[in-house]
């Protein structure tokens, strides 16, 4: 038996990166999926590989860039399958032009949209099936820009980090007593696809040091299959070797100057 069998887990972002790995880390431990994100194709592509652990496996296009998306996306899966025992807030967008001296308007509306209001609305959406039932884990990745915010983040991915690491501190203040266990996973560099927005895009060297998806999926793993009695309330996790960027921050620091 898994530890997560008979459980349902909605994981955004799972077409690539941590959420295939987490998904498929679910999938083995027994959970039901409902896998989420912007690209079909990629989704159908890891619910077959979830499926052949037995489990079953929906698979929805989300923008959580919208609200009403990321609402609908916990509406339906209630729908779907009566439940939802885990949510793992894990999409995620970032800004090409990373200076609070550059950033236009439209890109840091959009990194707040994903990384805040989407979080948000979809936690929202499953949080009474949760309490009804005395029992839910919510874990979202946020960033180690959450702590230590600044160019390489980013400053809306930073400022949007933080804001849903405070949201999932509420939620620990206010729900713990109704069963509800919410959790932050703070990452350093991550070698996933979300890199290729940078102002400098990492090369082959620069990604050899860097964490692997399947690290912070793990740590995402430990936090929905520990014990209803225990929170794992954040977790930061950093590259064991360090990395010079200053080519990364001298770009970051240009991009988007007229």
């Amino acid at each position: 038996m898994g530890v997560m069998d008979g459980k349902v887990s909605i994981i955004t972002g799972a077409g690539t990166g941590i959420g295939k790995s987490a998904a498929l880390m679910f999938a083995e431990a027994g959970s039901d999926l409902v896998l989420a994100g912007r690209r079909q194709a990629p989704l159908d592509e890891v619910a077959e590989l979830a499926r052949e652990h037995g489990v079953e496996v929906a698979v929805r296009s989300t923008d959580l860039e919208d609200g009403d998306d990321a609402a609908a996306l916990g509406e339906w899966s209630l729908e779907r399958f009566g439940k939802v025992n885990i949510l793992v807030n894990n999409a995620g967008h970032s800004s090409r032009v990373r200076s609070i001296r550059y950033v236009g308007p439209e890109e840091w509306d959009s990194v707040f949209r994903v990384n805040v209001e989407g979080v948000y609305r979809l936690t929202q959406s499953v949080l009474e099936n949760m309490i009804e039932r005395g029992e839910g884990t919510v874990v979202t990745v946020s960033s180690m820009a959450a702590l230590t915010p600044g160019l390489m983040g980013g400053a809306p991915y930073s400022a949007a980090k933080a804001a849903s690491l405070n949201m999932i501190r509420g939620m620990n203040t206010e729900l713990t007593k109704h069963g509800v266990r919410a959790c932050a996973i703070m990452p350093g560099e991550v070698d996933t696809p979300i890199l290729e927005n940078r102002p400098r895009p990492p090369d082959s060297d620069d990604r050899s040091t860097m964490m692997q998806a399947e690290d912070i999926a793990q740590a995402i793993f430990l936090c929905a299959a520990m014990p209803q009695r225990t929170i794992v309330e954040q977790v930061v996790m950093m590259p064991t070797t360090r990395r010079d960027t200053s080519l990364d921050m001298s770009a970051a620091e240009s991009e988007g100057a007229s």
